[in-house]
């Protein structure tokens, strides 16, 4: 990252005129391997998250403590920036300044929060529903004010398009962009005229706009490409990384429960050896091995 904090780092690539496409994962092996493949930032939502930890869908199961606890392994196991999922800040704006200041302390170079209700759901389910404007605003100015590096990004991100209609979406992201969100991020836009309408209104604030992309959601899945050319500034992917794993984990398991054995299955996944040289065992061999000569060798 030349450098760079992670934070800096993330708003160079905001500001880029290039896309920026930002995978999830759902812990921190998915981290490394995002990483490995040449991403210049990742994600980590609560969608893989709940997942991953429970077993459970994305119904705000999961505590403030589970998700940051989990976001700073996630931070820990790489070294490009990675943007998290606060969801609704945990409760009303001083849970909203404790969950940043933790997510700094973690490691996040950007995060987010929206406007549902609380429990929150993933936003591509049915049912999910949102608070008022007037209860939403105050939690993004408390985010904004509790940051303590100013290059942390803090996107606000609005549900509203599936509850309340475009228009009120396409409202409440103003108002979030006038009150000095770094992103703006319209949820589940079910069309390419209203993914659009949200590029044309934010591009016309100056405020970056972000698309997230679900297989099997409700936003059209274009490309990076198609979505520059909106005048998307992010594209995230919250649930391939988990929805990957669980597909070759479900192959797997069906192979081993039918032979007995793994053996017919080895060219679908890693050997012993690829997997060490995947997590970095050679490298900790190497740096072990530094510190068992004398003194002098490490002076």
């Amino acid at each position: 990252m030349s450098g760079l904090r992670a934070t800096s780092r993330f708003r160079q690539l905001l500001a880029a005129p290039q896309i920026l496409q930002m995978p999830c994962c759902h812990d921190g092996l998915s981290a490394r391997i995002l990483e490995q493949a040449g991403f210049e930032a990742i994600a980590a939502a609560g969608y893989g998250l709940s997942g991953s930890l429970l077993g459970a869908p994305d119904i705000g199961l999961l505590s403030a403590s589970e998700m940051l606890q989990a976001y700073g392994r996630i931070c820990q196991a790489v070294a490009i920036p990675v943007f998290v999922d606060l969801d609704t800040g945990f409760g009303d704006v001083n849970n909203v300044i404790r969950a940043v200041r933790e997510a700094e302390r973690a490691g996040a170079a950007a995060l987010f929060i929206e406007d549902q209700t609380y429990p929150k759901r993933c936003g591509h389910m049915a049912g999910k529903q949102v608070v008022p404007v007037e209860e939403f605003l105050p939690k993004l100015q408390a985010a904004l004010w509790a940051r303590q590096d100013p290059d942390l990004v803090i996107t606000a991100r609005t549900d509203a398009a599936g509850v309340l209609g475009l228009d009120e979406a396409l409202r409440r992201a103003r108002l979030y962009a006038a009150a000095g969100a770094d992103l703006v991020f319209v949820e589940a836009l079910e069309s390419e005229a209203a993914m659009r309408a949200a590029n044309q209104l934010l591009a016309e604030l100056g405020t970056p706009s972000m698309a997230n992309l679900i297989e099997g959601g409700r936003t059209p899945l274009l490309t990076a490409e198609a979505l520059q050319e909106m005048g998307y500034a992010v594209v995230a992917h919250p649930c391939g990384s988990v929805f990957t794993a669980a597909q070759a984990l479900q192959d797997w398991a069906q192979h081993l429960r039918q032979h007995g054995t793994s053996a017919g299955f080895e060219g679908r996944m890693l050997d012993f050896e690829r997997y060490a040289l995947l997590v970095g065992l050679d490298t900790i061999r190497a740096r072990q091995a530094g510190f068992s000569g004398p003194a002098s060798h490490h002076q």
